[in-house]
Order: C-alpha cells, then sequence, then structure tokens
C-alpha cells in the first residue's frame, strides 16, 4: 500500500519554519502528546513546548516549539508556534549558556517575583531545545 501524506506547515509570528509533505505529525499537545497520520479527524488543541517530529518518506524532521496552537484537519496540520526551531538550526553551545543563565536567573529570585515566569519559560523552552537537538543527533 502506498504511504498517504498530508501537508505540514509550521509558522511562527516571524516567520514559516516548515511546509512539506509528511507521513505522520508527532506533538506536544497541552493534554499530552499526539500522533496525526492522514486521515485524522479534525480537532483544534493548544501546544505546550515540546518536540514536533514530523515523519517523511526519507527522514524524520525534529523542530522544538516553546507553544501554540494546532489545527488538524483530514490531510494538513497546521501549527502556529510562539517561537519554533528546525534541530539543525539550533547551536546547542549557545542554548546552554541560555539555560546556564536563565537558571542562575531563577536562583537569585524569589517565586513570588514578577521576572520569575519569564526566566522559568526561558529555562524551559532552553531545556526543549538541547532535547530536541541531541534526539536530530542521534537520528542522523
Amino acid at each position: 500500500m502506498a504511504e498517504q501524506f498530508m501537508q505540514l506547515d509550521v509558522v511562527t509570528p516571524e516567520k514559516a519554519i516548515l511546509s512539506r509533505k509528511v507521513t505522520e505529525v508527532v506533538a506536544p499537545g497541552s493534554m499530552g502528546e499526539f500522533a496525526v497520520l492522514t486521515g485524522h479527524t479534525p480537532f483544534l488543541t493548544t501546544l505546550r513546548a515540546g518536540q514536533i517530529i514530523a515523519r517523511t518518506e526519507d527522514r524524520d524532521i525534529y523542530i522544538a516549539v516553546s507553544g501554540g496552537f494546532a489545527e488538524v484537519t483530514g490531510d494538513r496540520v497546521i501549527i502556529l508556534a510562539e517561537a519554533a526551531d528546525q534541530a539543525e538550526d539550533i547551536n546547542v553551545q549557545e542554548i546552554t549558556q541560555e539555560l546556564e543563565q536563565a537558571e542562575a536567573k531563577l536562583k537569585s529570585l524569589g517565586k513570588e517575583d514578577a521576572e520569575y515566569s519569564r526566566w522559568e519559560n526561558r529555562a524551559r523552552n532552553a531545556e526543549v531545545k538541547i532535547r530536541v537537538a541531541e534526539n536530530w543527533e542521534k537520528n542522523q
């Protein structure tokens, strides 16, 4: 049986990250990870920070997202992400420095501080990017 394809579009407010035909999409829904194949029941969901895996005929594409929305129709998945990076575009050394900076800032702030949640989000997003880049490296 020939594989069926669906269109995947991943966009941020700044740019289009990916637009291509895929066989499966795995994404970090706010209620848990979900997978989509062609013909899936349509739905709309929010996304948490995490990893998107887009499976194609010849390779898997790894993308780090910081949250957003996903709309699934029978033959299309549209991801509107707050921020997103393809794994091969992530500079792990640079992101590790961002993570260390965020962790140091968190240690200096109290949880009741107005800046705490912003730095906590920065740390979480850096952790996601590092994990996605490592997963991509392992699967090359």
